[in-house]
């Protein structure tokens, strides 16, 4: 009767054990029950995830649409970021970027993760380990200087670009992720909103992108030699992945799995949507062709354009924002690039510089406490305020990435030298910076 009444309880406790948020099987030290959530660790474990893959997204999108004797050098110069940015990170970015300093800059308190435990809570979100907030940040860091080297696809050295992003992390995303996003930092003090990236990832690293392209010059034979991209299968199905993993950009950056999560998972696909929409039937209508192409860079300047937004707006304000950054969007690519004669090869600048200001200032707009009692309400709803910080905080970071990257550029460019020859640009990355071909049968 004792072993059945034994067997019994032990049946009972491991059931209850696998219930979502069943905190009370992790004890802390004391004995009492851990505040860690098994359902918001394991949501945000996903949303990691889902951000890391879009980084080889990202190597698809672009991939497709370089010429084919380049495929394999813009590959890797999305994949590589993958590993040298994460020991970036877990060495010194992610304690610069997060832990308490001064308003412009964090400390070296967490210093290889010193004291980032996978047990004990976040103090940016009570119910999921600090390593497990930790994980997720990491994969925001990887994929915002990966985002620049569209910009100058084709033409940059693998051994400057590999020392550009490793300074440009450090010196450039870092201090803003600490300006936006850190208990501490000053833009954070002014009520600044960015949800999930819109001056951290997409400003930061769009406008390093046009001062990229302005310093490294054109590629040769630019704009008179034809340079149409050599897979846009490939590249479709790189603005998939970055579709889906977007869900886990934005929606994970409730920190939970709730009801704000879902508000943000659901206005970042119909920001998406509508973009998408947008972009073709403007095509359609002013060039007579709805293109694939179109399609997907009106996917991703929609997803560029709600990532501020996406947990502080409704869905209606989402399907506005949408539609206003991908028409923006589609002007400064189709106009404003060939008006102004530089090279952005694969349009970073035109989508992520573009729709991040539009998304950041719009959010100034849209935003609305019913949706987020921690954000703010903006014009429409009564606080023109709210759009003047927003401002404030995308002329900032514009400033300071185009100042800090430009220097940062012509300090590589003197030490080891930016661009590829004349003769390896003809050959292309693959052979002359790898040695391999992509399509060799």
């Amino acid at each position: 009767m004792v072993q059945s009444f034994r067997r019994r309880g032990l049946l009972a406790a491991t059931l209850l054990s696998l219930l979502p948020g069943a905190a009370w099987a992790q004890g802390d030290a004391t004995g009492g029950a851990s505040p860690i959530d098994a359902g918001d660790t394991a949501f945000i474990l996903i949303s990691s995830a889902l951000v890391l893959l879009m980084t080889p997204g990202l190597a698809l999108f672009y991939g497709g649409m370089v010429r084919r004797k380049n495929v394999l050098g813009t590959i890797m110069q999305s994949f590589i970021a993958m590993g040298i940015i994460s020991i970036l990170w877990v060495v010194a970015g992610y304690s610069l970027a997060f832990s308490r300093g001064n308003a412009f800059i964090g400390s070296l308190s967490w210093l290889g993760l010193a004291g980032v435990s996978a047990e004990a809570p976040s103090e940016y979100a009570g119910t999921i380990p600090h390593q497990a907030f930790m994980m997720f940040q990491m994969m925001f860091a990887i994929i915002t200087p990966a985002l620049i080297s569209g910009a100058f696809a084709e033409r940059m050295r693998f051994g400057a670009y590999l020392v550009f992003i490793s300074l440009w992390s450090m010196l450039v995303y870092v201090p803003i992720a600490h300006w936006v996003w850190s208990k501490d930092g000053w833009l954070a003090g002014m009520a600044a909103l960015d949800f999930a990236g819109g001056t951290v990832v997409h400003i930061s690293s769009g406008v390093t992108a046009l001062v990229a392209a302005l310093m490294m010059g054109k590629r040769k034979g630019y704009p008179g030699e034809e340079m149409r991209p050599h897979d846009l299968t490939m590249t479709l199905v790189g603005t998939g992945l970055l579709w889906f993993g977007w869900y886990g950009f934005n929606a994970g950056s409730a920190l939970a799995a709730n009801g704000l999560a879902t508000a943000a998972f659901t206005n970042t696909h119909l920001a998406a949507a509508a973009a998408t929409m947008a972009w073709v039937l403007a095509e359609w209508a002013l060039r007579k062709k709805p293109t694939a192409l179109g399609a997907a860079s009106g996917a991703v300047a929609g997803l560029v354009g709600i990532t501020p937004a996406a947990g502080f707006v409704t869905p209606m304000g989402a399907l506005a924002i949408g539609v206003i950054t991908s028409l923006v969007c589609y002007f400064a690519v189709i106009h404003l690039k060939p008006m102004l004669g530089y090279d952005d090869s694969l349009d970073t600048f035109g989508v992520h510089g573009v729709g991040g200001t539009v998304g950041a200032l719009l959010t100034g707009v849209f935003c609305t406490l019913a949706v987020n009692s921690a954000g703010k309400n903006g014009l429409l709803y009564g606080n023109p305020g709210q759009l003047v910080t927003q401002i404030i905080g995308v002329a900032a970071t514009w400033a300071y990435a185009a100042i800090v990257s430009g220097i940062l550029l012509f300090l590589v460019d003197k030490l080891i030298g930016l661009r590829v020859k004349s003769t390896e640009e003809d050959a292309g990355l693959d052979l002359s910076q790898h040695g391999e071909d992509a399509y060799a049968l």
